[in-house]
């Protein structure tokens, strides 16, 4: 260019940028151009947002002055941040052209193009003429610097993957990073470049650090919330990071993650965009990933598949595939939880998902299986034919389209046999049946061995072969139904998830084939015709069934149990009138399969085989009570309650008798009974002939035995021989005062009263249920383990509320028909018998808490009436008819407190109790100390079979396995319940265990009956005394030294000891007293005749004995019994003793207590006391009654 320079203009126009060049391939926020004047100014366009295609309009002018500026320098720099940015950019082209050149390309627009990137060309397309110009000052920071030198490291590692180059870039970004602290207005930018160079790094494999890199992203979003111009782009970078980290971790929370913010971020990516388009490639990725998670049919589960389908709108390649995912979701789901909701929408999905497919789509088939499947499992639930036609249609047309060939025609042959096989199930059409299974024998031969889903072909083929025998009666069948079992069985080793299944289907085959069972399969059938279509004849013709099947004289008594237990459920479920049939079928099976075991621990293992048998009782109760039937209900809860100790003393009693009796009878049924229960063990047969023949011989057993047990009962006094005792046998129980039986069932809670005399009279506890229960129970045991750590004066208002739901909910009810209606005198003794539930709750503690007008105490039970338990009704009568005998009392004192090295740990208390118990009892009396050395197994258990008194200090152990091996320890060997009823002790009157976990129960057998201290009953103790929780040693012996203190204080040594047997009785506090103690009185000799003390005779029963820290000030306060005797056998008059005494004995110990901490404590004291029974402990005319200790 000729002439000077100096004011001439040069006006140059920015009309187009092409195809953006991205050397890094870092995706930018936007781009700018940037034109420099000298190393001090530049003039710079408008941050503009990259299109999808790389191209953009500009329309920029700048007027640039000749004179100062030599030659035309441009760059286009991409920002990574369209908010604030750090920095200058990334140069992505640069040229240079002198003024000469450019004016020589004339007014016209013509293209400047950049060094190809990838193939691709770039260009800026601009025009010149003459004009003014205008430029910014360059003012450039040290962390722009940084940056920007960066950026050019970055590209510069990315084209030429020289790791250096990387590494210097990461040290210019985290030195731009640690001069941008928390707080810093560049920080998320500095943040993002430092994490989209270590990101690049790892994924090329020069880096190993993907933590990292997600931490930083994450960082960065926060910083940039929504609003923020730079929220998208981290969206995207975080997005990013999460599918690299699941491509090297295939954790399912990265993909989880991913999807949801996936969600956010199109939204926020307008149409059109470089961002879009690149996210779009993001999402689809995250949407085949979540596609090929395994179903999770949890709520974060069901959440993603609907994020999936939102990411996949109308139109989208991937909707089908979505809708099919989240319809198998949901209908997984419904199988778990049931909701209709689930499966009908699962419906929707699949109806919508096949919409989209049509026209040859790969996965059509798939989706109408997954149709076919959610209507399927609608019709199991709902039984609509509609959907159960359109399944079998739906796979039909799936069938269609996986030809002779297809790599999925195997799933889709195994389904629509199925779905046939429903159909036969529900209409017998052999046709249906037919061609399941031949579809399914396809299926087979496209899983040979090795398959890895062979053994669920072979199992479907089974059950179809199997259901086909069961319609034609085709043995060839059946035959071919065992092998195929038996070949699935194989893939199934121990552990497989579905073994189960198979050894149970394989039993019911091989049953099958030693006798045909249709009534099974006929009650099924009338079933589910009736819940269909509500035909009465139809519901009638199923428990006509159930009951045929459950009398089979065929079968073993497990299916037989089997059924019956069936017929309960759905006798209930349909409000049949046959319920109470069911239930007596059920208990009578339980009685003879469990009588027919040998053993004590087979019996129970028998008994505790069947899934919802511990509930039958309670149940069957409720069904008699609902029907108005009292009489039943007492009955069927008692044989069903009491089966494990009736059936051992029915083998130890009147066997015995029968032998005395007829021994030639005795004999013949032993000996039935063994064979009986070899043949039934022998029906299992693979050989039919063989099976045949075992069939004949068990039905000619059977007749033999049922005429024998016939024989017996035309015996006179063997009339109910094997029968479960009468109401009139039970009624025996509350001679001497009524027995409240508390029932709870899951379809009702009350309690019946069996009176002395007349009617059963039923109580309703309309305001609680199963389920309140339950929770009154676990209230009362976390109330007990709180108040074990707090201190005697702390406030325990929760037992308040406690023992005035358990008085207004359940023993409010039960006074009013005791005063009301059987007019029972106040202060006369009633029995407790709980079941279930009841069983852990404080009854005898039940108190009102309520202030009467004159400001007097409400009374609370204790105040009215005299409580004692009873775990069964038979216990009690049972224990009244040992009685009989009576020898010469002894006593006998067991302690073991070192058992040998790793058995126990050592009880330092022990030799102390032993040592205080016989210095306590009188040396008139035959005693006898077993410690040390010689307190062994053999020691114990003679010492047990010698003595009518037992005192046992030792550690107790409950076995929740097996209950049976429940034990005391000893020196060499324990004494386990199993020891302790093999002995038979019919002189053993009161056994004090002074150890822990006595009475607890076993949680399998109906209401835990099964404990040490029920053991020792049944051997034949009349009255025991036992733990229900862990016993601190030390506690023990104070409790210890309390009851045999008062037992044999102030009397005379002359004087027999069933003379000095009075009563004890330490009554659970009430509000304004205490307890209150009763006690014998002395007066004349003759005040009340002998012949009146026969009446009174004692009565067993069981006192538990927890101890606690609560017990302790109690036995602490020294408190002073009044006991006195008579010389004669009358049963002594009872008078309280002054309470007030007691009180203040009670509260020295706790001088710092408050007033108003009174009935706070009391209600503790009132749940830790039990109004006790100790019942008859010993000799004529002479009882002890002792209020135990009880946590509940």
């Amino acid at each position: 260019m000729s002439g000077s320079l100096e004011g001439r203009f040069i006006r140059l126009e920015l009309i187009r940028v092409n195809n953006l060049p991205l050397p890094s391939k870092r995706i930018p926020a936007g781009f700018y151009v940037a034109i420099n004047a000298d190393s001090k100014r530049r003039w710079k366009s408008a941050v503009r947002v990259v299109s999808s295609d790389k191209s953009q309009v500009l329309g920029d002018i700048v007027i640039l002055s000749l004179h100062e500026v030599p030659e035309l320098s441009l760059e286009i720099r991409v920002s990574y941040e369209l908010g604030r940015m750090l920095g200058n950019g990334e140069v992505v082209a640069k040229f240079e052209l002198s003024w000469d050149e450019l004016l020589d390309r004339g007014d016209e627009p013509f293209d400047i193009y950049f060094p190809s990137i990838d193939g691709d060309d770039s260009s800026l397309t601009l025009r010149a003429a003459a004009d003014s110009a205008l430029f910014d000052s360059m003012v450039e920071s040290e962390i722009a610097r940084e940056t920007d030198a960066g950026h050019e490291l970055f590209a510069t590692y990315v084209t030429s993957k020289t790791v250096s180059h990387l590494n210097n870039a990461m040290q210019h970004f985290q030195s731009v990073l640690d001069r941008c602290p928390v707080g810093h207005p560049d920080r998320a930018g500095a943040l993002t470049n430092l994490a989209w160079a270590h990101l690049e790094g790892y994924i090329q494999n020069d880096l190993q650090d993907i933590d990292s890199v997600t931490s930083l992203f994450r960082e960065a979003l926060a910083l940039r919330p929504q609003g923020h111009p730079d929220h998208p782009l981290s969206i995207y970078h975080l997005v990013e990071a999460l599918i690299w980290h699941y491509s090297k971790d295939p954790t399912t929370a990265y993909m989880h993650e991913s999807a949801q913010l996936c969600c956010k971020l199109l939204p926020l990516c307008p149409e059109g965009t470089y961002l879009r388009g690149i996210a779009a490639g993001g999402v689809n990725y995250v949407i085949r990933a979540c596609n090929n998670l395994p179903i999770d049919t949890s709520d974060e589960g069901i959440h993603i598949r609907r994020v999936i389908l939102e990411l996949c709108p109308l139109g989208n390649e991937h909707r089908p595939i979505a809708l099919h995912m989240l319809g198998w979701a949901l209908r997984s789901r419904f199988k778990q939880w049931g909701s209709i909701d689930d499966l009908d929408e699962s419906i929707q999905r699949g109806r919508e998902a096949i919409s989209l497919s049509f026209g040859g789509h790969s996965e059509h088939d798939a989706y109408l299986n997954n149709l076919a499947l959610s209507l399927l499992t609608r019709f199991n639930h709902q039984g609509d034919y509609n959907d159960l036609n359109e399944a079998i249609s739906l796979h039909e047309e799936a069938l269609r389209l996986c030809p002779v060939g297809h790599q999925y025609r195997d799933f889709t042959l195994d389904n629509l046999g199925n779905a046939l096989f429903t159909r036969f199930n529900q209409r017998s059409d052999v046709n249906d049946i037919n061609r399941a299974i031949s579809l399914q024998r396809e299926a087979l031969t496209l899983r040979p061995p090795g398959h890895p889903f062979r053994d669920y072909t072979l199992n479907n083929l089974a059950i179809a072969l199997k259901y086909r025998y069961d319609e034609l009666d085709v043995s060839e069948d059946l035959d071919e139904a065992i092998d195929l079992y038996r070949d699935s069985l194989q893939l199934k080793p121990h552990g497989h998830p579905f073994r189960h299944q198979t050894l149970y289907n394989l039993s019911s085959a091989l049953s099958s084939r030693f006798t045909h069972y249709s009534y099974s399969k006929l009650r099924e059938a009338y079933t589910s015709r009736y819940r269909i279509q509500h035909d009465p004849t139809d519901l009638s013709l199923a428990m006509e069934n159930f009951r045929m099947a459950s009398r089979h004289p065929t079968q073993g008594y497990p299916e037989r149990i089997l059924e019956a237990i069936e017929w309960v459920r759905e006798s209930e479920l349909c409000q049949h009138v046959s319920a109470l049939e069911a239930y007596q079928m059920c208990l009578d099976l339980f009685n003879n399969h469990v009588m027919m075991r040998s053993s004590i621990i087979s019996r129970r293992e028998a008994a505790t085989a069947f899934y919802g048998a511990r509930s039958l009782p309670v149940d069957a109760a409720s069904c008699a009570i609902r029907r108005d039937d009292l009489r039943r209900a007492v009955e069927l809860l008692e044989q069903g309650r009491g089966q494990q100790w009736s059936l051992a003393s029915r083998f130890k009693t009147p066997i015995e008798d029968l032998e005395s009796e007829n021994p030639n009878l005795a004999h013949r049924f032993s000996e039935l009974s063994k064979c009986l229960s070899e043949a039934q063990g022998s029906t299992v047969s693979t050989d039919r002939a063989a099976a045949e023949r075992a069939e004949t011989q068990y039905r000619r057993l059977q007749a033999q035995w049922e005429t024998v047990v016939a024989e017996i009962r035309n015996i006179k006094g063997f009339s109910r021989f094997l029968l479960p005792p009468s109401y009139e046998d039970l009624q025996a129980a509350a001679r001497h005062g009524p027995v409240i039986i508390l029932i709870a069932s899951q379809y009702s809670c009350g309690a019946i009263i069996v009176p002395t005399s007349g009617e059963p009279l039923h109580v309703p506890l309309p305001s609680i249920a199963l389920t309140d229960l339950t929770t009154l129970k676990d209230r009362f045991a976390r109330a007990i383990r709180q108040s074990c750590r707090m201190k005697p004066g702390e406030s325990r208002k929760d037992f308040i509320v406690l023992l005035r739901t358990v008085w207004e909910a359940i023993m409010l009810p039960i006074v009013n028909v005791l005063e009301h209606v059987l007019e029972l005198k106040h202060q006369s003794r009633i029995w407790l018998c709980p079941t279930a539930a009841f069983t852990s709750i404080p009854l005898h503690a039940a108190h009102p808490f309520q202030t009467r007008p004159d400001r007097s105490k409400e009374p609370c039970l204790e105040d009215l009436y005299i409580c004692s338990y009873t775990p069964t009704l038979s216990a009690l009568i049972r224990s009244r008819q040992m009685m009989k005998k009576r020898v010469r009392p002894s006593f006998v004192a067991i302690g073991q407190g070192q058992p040998r090295a790793g058995k126990s740990k050592e009880l330092l208390a022990i030799d102390s109790e032993i040592e205080l118990v016989r210095k306590l009892v009188p040396e008139t009396i035959n005693r006898t100390t077993i410690s040390g050395d010689a307190a062994t197994r053999a020691g114990a258990l003679q010492g047990l079979e010698e003595n009518t008194w037992v005192h046992l200090a030792c550690h107790g152990k409950q076995d929740r396995e097996q209950p049976y091996n429940s034990h005391f320890v000893m020196k060499d060997q324990p004494i386990t319940l199993l020891d302790i009823m093999e002995k038979d002790i019919p002189h053993a009157e009161f056994a004090f265990l002074s150890a822990c976990h006595t009475t607890v129960g076993d949680e399998e057998t109906p209401d835990k009956v099964i404990h040490l201290a029920a053991g020792l009953q049944f051997s034949g103790f009349k009255s025991v005394i036992g733990t229900l929780w862990e016993v601190d040693d030390a506690v023990a012996k104070h409790v210890v030294k309390a009851f045999y203190e008062n037992l044999f204080k102030d009397l005379e040594m002359k004087v027999p000891l069933e003379q000095r047997m009075v009563f004890i009785h330490v009554e659970s506090p009430a509000i304004h007293s205490m307890f209150r103690v009763l006690v014998a009185k002395s007066s004349q000799a003759n005040a009340v005749p002998q012949e009146k003390a026969a009446r009174r005779s004692s009565e067993p029963s069981i006192v538990m004995i927890p101890m606690s820290s609560t017990a302790r000030p109690v036995v602490e306060s020294n408190m002073r019994y009044n006991v006195m005797y008579r010389k004669d056998y009358a049963a002594p008059s009872l008078q309280p003793l002054s309470t007030a005494r007691i009180w203040r004995s009670f509260w020295k110990l706790n001088a710092d207590c408050e007033d108003s901490d009174y009935e706070d404590n009391a209600s503790e004291l009132k749940c830790n006391f039990i109004h006790g029974i100790l019942g008859s402990v010993t000799s004529p005319a002479a009882r002890i009654k002792y209020a135990g200790i009880i946590r509940t």
